[in-house]
């Protein structure tokens, strides 16, 4: 499985950005996607998935209401809508595929994700 993120760049406070991340590979249409990012010095922590079906989503309470995440699976891809960027959303964002067939939340937890793209850098200014 090869997972591409792209999308990234340099904006300002309150400007959107939209992050795709395609794959190849397998069966898109029966993986859960997350996205992940780590900030400098930081650990990498959780931000958003999605199930197979796009019934079920998830997020981290730090981007909930400005982040929006969606797949379509007839282009094996799945977006992160960022609206309102802040600084503190500045960092290397990756997404990560996991086999689950499964119609309910994915996991939040790094460790179950199988796959990662090589990450694409967001940085928001002041």
């Amino acid at each position: 499985v090869q997972l591409q993120a792209s999308g990234g760049g340099l904006v300002q406070a309150g400007d959107s950005l939209r992050l795709s991340c395609a794959a190849s590979g397998r069966a898109f249409n029966r993986d859960a996607m997350g996205w992940f990012r780590q900030a400098s010095g930081k650990e990498r922590e959780f931000v958003a998935a999605i199930n197979w079906s796009s019934r079920f989503t998830e997020y981290a309470d730090s981007v909930k209401g400005r982040f929006t995440i969606s797949r379509d699976n007839g282009k094996n891809t799945v977006y992160l809508h960022m609206y309102g960027l802040i600084p503190e959303d500045t960092a290397v964002y990756y997404c990560a595929s996991l086999f689950y067939v499964l119609d309910r939340a994915p996991p939040r937890t790094e460790s179950r994700y199988e796959y990662w793209g090589q990450g694409t850098l967001v940085t928001v200014s002041s």
